[in-house]
């Protein structure tokens, strides 16, 4: 009797155990750290391309917020360089190009846009490359002609970029201090100070005078360092030395010309009236005194 109570109470349980498996998705039984990691195989994936160096992208201000986006040719011809990255992506690692970028788009790691100006401004032959201004497309489709892509996803911070925000407050506290620094180092800030300020106007009167003989003999617009003026750039952009692709017209012979001789007529004209040799020696200590007396005071 009890040898058949025990089996009677067995079966019980296996058939309230097999009601509860019907109806239950297989893929279910997968624990929820081995879901959770199926689910950020993309993220991972987004986040080893955007790291990558041979992706070019830019920042443009989408929605008065500043994103990160690349154009969708570069991207093809990224993942065509580059096909070791589809490993991350397991199961998925054999699809195109174009659906695993429309899974990034699904999955809201990724957000079509187009350019705000489509219109071809006046003096430029055609419309930016990198347009600075952008807006959401409203189809959520991959696309390689003239289709711009942006970063959804806030970027993981460097570890130069965490030190530096523990540095700023170090930083701001020793300004604070500056009054009651040792002599020395007052003197030392000082000439610092100002021969970083020379080293900055020295540069952009060198950039200014490139540009300007490169436009008058050759008729082309060449600015080095075409980012360290601008007001929304990254660090990287900022001193990016190579300049940038003239699109627009080039200046007719008339205005080159003109140009040209009002720059000869400046550069005789600071000749004749440049200082001699003593009023230079006598201006440079005079010149240290205003830098002293403007730190000091």
């Amino acid at each position: 009797m009890k040898k058949s109570g025990a089996a009677e109470k067995r079966k019980a349980r296996r058939s309230s155990a097999s009601v509860q498996n019907v109806g239950r998705d297989p893929s279910s039984d997968t624990p929820p750290r081995k879901q959770a990691a199926k689910q950020d195989v993309y993220q991972l994936f987004a986040e080893k391309v955007r790291d990558h160096k041979d992706l070019e992208s830019r920042w443009a201000v989408l929605q008065e917020t500043r994103v990160e986006y690349f154009r969708g040719k570069d991207f093809a011809s990224f993942m065509k360089n580059h096909p070791e990255l589809k490993e991350i992506l397991e199961s998925d690692r054999d699809l195109e190009t174009e659906d695993i970028a429309n899974n990034l788009l699904q999955k809201n790691l990724l957000v079509r846009c187009d350019r705000v100006v489509k219109t071809v401004r006046p003096g430029k032959k055609k419309l930016s490359t990198w347009p600075a201004h952008l807006e959401i497309f409203p189809e959520r489709v991959f696309s390689e002609n003239d289709a711009f892509f942006a970063w959804t996803f806030v970027k993981r911070r460097p570890l130069w970029q965490t030190l530096l925000s523990f540095f700023w407050p170090i930083l701001t506290l020793a300004i604070c201090l500056f009054p009651v620094y040792p002599h020395r180092c007052k003197l030392l800030i000082l000439y610092s100070c100002a021969g970083l300020l020379l080293l900055i106007l020295s540069l952009l009167l060198l950039r200014a005078a490139i540009f300007g003989a490169a436009w008058i003999i050759l008729g082309k617009r060449i600015w080095f360092f075409p980012n360290i003026l601008a007001e929304e750039a990254t660090l990287r952009e900022l001193f990016r030395f190579l300049p940038k692709k003239d699109e627009e017209e080039r200046p007719k012979w008339t205005a080159r010309l003109f140009y040209a001789i009002v720059a000869v007529l400046v550069i005789l004209l600071l000749r004749h009236h440049a200082p001699d040799e003593a009023a230079r020696a006598r201006s440079v200590p005079n010149l240290l005194l205003v830098i002293r007396f403007f730190f000091y005071y």
